[in-house]
């Protein structure tokens, strides 16, 4: 894992800017949250009392977030109804920075909407509006041709089956890209994937893959048999199966099957996984990079959009913090790190999570130091522990301390999975660290109430709260040292 993530972090920094063309089924997903806490004395279903609506870029056009997010440009090709709807997608692609000009309006179907009811955090209905019949011909011509006069480093086909990419017109875009020599990348719906000859790579999941080959893929022997023979058949490089918890399959022509498993630490929601994963294999292949790369990097991606609810992007900060933090040494920030430190909170502070900052010496760990810990995190959700140099416990505690160097210390605190960040600082107090990390919650232990905690009047005139946490009696580094001096 560690010489992966030695690999992973500095290719993600190095991604280029390609642009990307996207190509397919543009959805516009509308989130309805609400509260259900009784059953309809109509039907035995919940009453769902909706209190907010969202709406949110879907299939092709979570492509695209995902691919701004990371910091490509993005050129949308795709047909949408002539309604109010398909303003608000071009306004929310435009929005993102990606070009639409090559977006139909179609007086003769509606713009595709997926109608999500969300309660207790979880999906209680969904609700579609769509037509599924091809193009007109003129149509797919207009299309063609405008993808045609673009320019563009990298094609993505986000193929959901709702009509925009006929075989005929799938085939003509795969070989203006095949003509470009730009890398082609297919999500595919149909099960004849001969349909996506020439792509460079496509990305079925199990169940589309299993349908394809007309043949169950329930183990490694049967994913390498049926998957190569799949890829063969399609005249592709590479063919890349997703597999939910299990991971990724890659089958690469000339190369050994690869298989990854999962990076996801906790699976909300799979909506939108598969975008995100060919988003991320477009920015890479377009920078350059080999399959087997790119796909690590994918998975990655994927890991991180599983665990959050809904369709939503993945970005590259955030996905950059969350590679760095995927190890105990990967947690450990030293305060000189302005850049990186500034980074992982921001990654924190955009998905809203409430920080809490605690600080210490943490010399020998003991069950009191896990339970303030464990305590502590219940109280936010991220807990950042500021942690004395070995100069600054000598001062507190004598000469004869720590018992344990800095580095020691912060990797077993770091290994804790209560602890997501640890700061070692150097200052008699962590005022100026706590002014830098700004937390919602300052704590300390029980034993500092009324005695003037360093940086509690900061956080709380910046609007956060100071909490005091009981200690364990009889539990300390100093009583443990006596009894082992004793022994």
């Amino acid at each position: 894992m560690e010489n992966s993530l030695h690999e992973l972090i500095p290719a993600l920094q190095g991604l280029g800017q390609p642009r990307v063309a996207v190509v397919g089924d543009f959805m516009l997903d509308r989130y309805l949250w609400g509260d259900a806490n009784r059953v309809s004395p109509e039907a035995p279903v919940p009453v769902v009392h909706a209190h907010r609506e969202e709406d949110r870029l879907g299939g092709a056009g979570n492509v695209v977030a995902n691919l701004v997010g990371l910091g490509g440009e993005v050129l949308c090709f795709g047909a949408l109804g002539a309604d109010d709807s398909a303003q608000s997608m071009l306004q929310a692609l435009q929005a993102l920075g990606a070009q639409t000009d090559g977006m139909l309006l179609c007086s003769n179907r509606p713009t595709i909407q997926k109608i999500r009811v969300m309660a207790r955090n979880q999906q209680m209905l969904r609700v579609d509006r769509e037509q599924r019949h091809p193009l007109l011909a003129t149509e797919e011509q207009q299309l063609l041709q405008s993808l045609s006069d673009s320019s563009w480093d990298v094609l993505v086909l986000s193929d959901y089956g709702k009509g925009c990419l006929s075989a005929s017109l799938t085939q003509a875009v795969l070989a203006e890209a095949k003509r470009r020599g730009v890398p082609s990348l297919v999500d595919p719906k149909s099960p004849d994937f001969q349909r996506y000859c020439g792509a460079t790579m496509l990305t079925p999941n199990r169940q589309e893959a299993e349908l394809a080959a007309q043949s169950s893929l329930a183990d490694v022997d049967a994913l390498a048999r049926e998957g190569e023979r799949l890829r063969a058949e399609a005249g592709s490089q590479a063919l890349l199966i997703t597999l939910g918890a299990e991971g990724m399959f890659l089958l690469e022509e000339g190369q050994e099957p690869l298989h990854l498993p999962t990076a996801a630490r906790q699976v909300y929601d799979v909506t939108g996984a598969g975008d995100t994963v060919v988003a991320t294999l477009a920015m890479a292949l377009g920078s350059g990079y080999a399959h087997a790369l790119a796909v690590r990097l994918a998975n990655a991606s994927a890991g991180l959009a599983v665990a959050k609810v809904g369709t939503t992007a993945v970005g590259r900060e955030e996905l950059l913090h969350c590679l760095r933090v995927s190890t105990p040494a990967g947690k450990i920030f030293r305060v000189e790190d302005d850049q990186s430190l500034a980074e992982a909170l921001a990654a924190f502070r955009l998905e809203g999570r409430r920080v809490v900052f605690t600080n210490g010496c943490f010399d020998i760990l003991h069950a009191g130091h896990v339970r303030y810990l464990r305590a502590a995190r219940g109280l936010g959700d991220v807990l950042v522990v500021g942690l004395n140099s070995d100069e600054s416990v000598r001062s507190l505690k004598g000469e004869d301390r720590p018992f344990n160097t800095l580095q020691d210390r912060a990797e077993v605190l770091a290994g804790l999975e209560c602890v997501d960040l640890v700061i070692p600082f150097a200052e008699d107090t962590p005022e100026n660290l706590i002014r830098r990390i700004r937390p919602q919650v300052l704590v300390k232990g029980a034993d500092w109430r009324g005695k003037g905690v360093a940086g509690a009047e900061f956080v709380e005139e910046v609007g956060g709260e100071v909490k005091f946490i009981d200690l364990l009696p009889g539990r300390s580094t100093t009583n443990l040292a006596d009894r082992i001096r004793k022994g």
